[in-house]
């Protein structure tokens, strides 16, 4: 096991490695920019180190200053939490190359699954079913066009190195075709290097559902249950669950099986989630692989009793998972609400500032991730996130309620955030019911708004 980490994030996340850390009894470092100078990670981890000043690119996106900061502290590995550069193939070869432990999956698998054509095209030859649509990068608007006349529209744009909902656009008809596909390859290059885009089927009534996995480095694969992540706007979740209100157990099973046979494939370690779109007749594709935690893993942990950071620094450890499929049995039900600053009466505009009152909500089945505190100042430059709101129930009703209360009990003061419009979603028919898709924000937000 490591007696040293280097915590390569900041924010909510970094605490929460500095936390996984200290119970296991690894000492923790976390590296900063000025801008985060009197952060909680800084203040709670055992040492930390500036590397810059705010701007990313000059420090949690600045590899040699993290490389350097990890050698200086003597630490036996790095974890990148989310973000940044989790999903950095480059990072996390130079980690190893330096003799550091990189956790999270190696810079081979890294580099297949950064490539979503590719990744697509690998696990389709292995019997994975993926969502119709092209095989090979499309160069021009007559390409997508016989690809369309096979599969009809709508289709989406993707770029072929893609995250974040950045170069993707859907094509409803051929007219849309002229001016969202140059815009689309644009898109594409300022934000990954490349203009490479493929093109999808676009299921008008989905959900994104994933499947969290871990995997030791014997080759043992688990999963743990679904969360269903189908409140996002602009391709950015909002609020998860697990499980799914909508899927049972011999359909968890199945997709359950098909989230490790996709790990098996890449011969993949550590944590992972495997991502599914489904339509309404609940046939499944997949989608993509995100190399790291996820956001939205405390939801997973509360209905699973796992702590999936802890054992994702012991598989980078070389320990084994020491538990089977059988052994992890899904609980009640959990709901997590990204608490943003941001202000959805003016179309999610970025709140930054100053919080000049925080008080959290308690009592039975209730979990608050953050790394916020009265007089904290939400910076401008970094990812609005505050808090993550989870609430666990003995039912989903029970996770519901529990969630509508501790809304009502959070309390923030200086800046906007999203609390009420995640008061509006909870109580709305189609989310009590489970009766909802991808387009849920899309067709609903306006009426939030007008309310």
């Amino acid at each position: 096991m490591f007696t040293k980490i280097l915590i390569a994030n900041r924010g909510e996340i970094a605490l929460r490695i500095v936390r996984a850390c200290k119970e296991l009894g690894i000492e923790s470092v976390v590296v900063f920019s000025k801008e985060d100078e009197k952060s909680l990670p800084v203040l709670l981890a055992d040492e930390a180190i500036c590397i810059g000043p705010r701007e990313p690119a000059e420090s949690y996106l600045n590899v040699p200053r993290i490389i350097s900061a990890a050698e200086i502290a003597g630490v036996d590995a790095i974890h990148p939490g989310y973000g940044f550069l989790a999903e950095n193939e480059q990072f996390a070869e130079v980690c190893r190359s330096s003799g550091l432990e990189f956790i999270g999956p190696s810079h081979e698998v890294m580099r297949k699954l950064g490539n979503k054509l590719e990744a697509r095209n690998t696990l389709a030859r292995a019997g994975i079913p993926v969502v119709p649509g092209s095989t090979k990068v499309v160069q021009s608007k007559e390409e997508v066009k016989e690809i369309v006349a096979e599969i009809g529209y709508p289709v989406i744009l993707k770029a072929t190195m893609g995250g974040g909902g950045r170069g993707m656009r859907v094509i409803w008809k051929k007219e849309d075709l002229e001016t969202l596909f140059p815009l689309a390859r644009e898109e594409a290059k300022s934000s990954f290097g490349r203009p490479d885009l493929y093109v999808e089927k676009y299921i008008v009534r989905a959900r994104h559902i994933e499947f969290q996995i871990l995997a030791d480095h014997s080759g043992e694969v688990v999963h743990f249950g679904e969360r269903n992540c189908s409140i996002q706007r602009r391709y950015q979740k909002l609020i998860e669950e697990s499980p799914s209100p909508f899927i049972d157990q011999k359909l968890r099973q199945k997709m359950g099986e098909v989230a490790v046979k996709v790990a098996r494939e890449l011969g993949y370690t550590g944590a992972g989630t495997v991502e599914f779109l489904m339509d309404e007749n609940k046939n499944f594709y997949f989608m993509e692989m995100n190399t790291r935690l996820q956001v939205e893993h405390p939801v997973t942990e509360m209905v699973t009793g796992r702590d999936l950071v802890k054992d994702q620094i012991r598989i980078a450890g070389r320990e084994p998972l020491g538990y089977t499929q059988e052994d992890i049995k899904i609980e009640g039900s959990a709901i997590e609400c990204r608490i943003n600053a941001e202000d959805p009466d003016k179309n999610f505009a970025p709140s930054p500032g100053k919080i000049t009152s925080f008080h959290t909500p308690g009592g039975p089945g209730i979990r608050v991730d953050t790394h916020v505190f009265t007089g904290y100042t939400i910076p401008a430059c970094y990812d609005s996130l505050i808090a993550k709101l989870i609430s666990w129930g003995l039912n989903r009703e029970e996770a519901l309620s529990r969630m509508k209360r501790a809304l009502e009990e959070f309390i923030i003061e200086g800046v906007k955030t999203t609390i009420p419009f995640h008061q509006w979603v909870i109580e709305h028919e189609k989310f009590v019911k489970g009766e909802f898709f991808t387009t849920f924000v899309d067709e609903e937000l306006q009426k939030f708004q007008q309310k």
